[in-house]
């Protein structure tokens, strides 16, 4: 599997456990998304507000137009779920995109991410494979503050089984997503 294979199959795998995860959070009340919870963030919401904004700036980034600190302002810019899921989605597709275009030279290229007192600069293929990496983290934490609620976490820690296809059949055609846009 080639570098570039990997990381869109990882796209693919991120916008899939993102849409579980929100589909999970969709069956709660809004006062059990914004209740305080032990975690990083002190809400489901405000955690899941967190990984759009953390990809807004990412992508933004890995697109070569940075939007910098105002992807955190507000820091909870949608605390309706139903806004939040179309947001994420809409990011999710952005990732994928760019992940489908990339090649060897876009890999290495520098990508610059402002930091509150200097200008941090990072290969693509690095902020990729961090972007990944803070989006399972802050899956996980909402997944662990899923536990204390009345609707039980999904499984999130699949990937791409060959032999489970049927297992991820409905959210794939919920996402629009077929197996040969991954794989072919």
């Amino acid at each position: 599997m080639t570098p570039q294979r990997y990381l869109l199959a990882q796209a693919y795998n991120n916008a899939w456990a993102n849409h579980r995860l929100l589909k999970a959070c969709g069956r709660l009340s809004p006062e059990e998304l914004a209740a305080t919870r032990v975690g990083f963030f002190p809400s489901i919401v405000h955690t899941l507000n967190h990984i759009l904004t953390v990809d807004w700036l990412y992508v933004s980034a890995l697109e070569g137009d940075c939007v910098g600190a105002a992807a955190f302002e507000p820091e909870i810019p949608f605390p309706v779920l139903a806004d939040l899921e179309r947001e994420q989605r809409a990011a999710d597709r952005r990732l994928i995109h760019h992940c489908r275009s990339i090649d060897a030279e876009t890999l290495a290229q520098e990508v610059r991410l402002p930091r509150a007192d200097h200008v941090q600069v990072e290969t693509a293929d690095r902020v990729l494979l961090h972007l990944f990496q803070h989006q399972i983290h802050h899956r996980g934490q909402v997944h662990a503050m899923l536990s204390g609620t009345s609707v039980a976490p999904p499984q999130l820690d699949e990937f791409f089984a060959a032999d489970e296809e049927e297992l991820r059949r409905q959210d794939f055609a919920e996402l629009g997503f077929t197996e040969a846009m991954i794989w072919s």
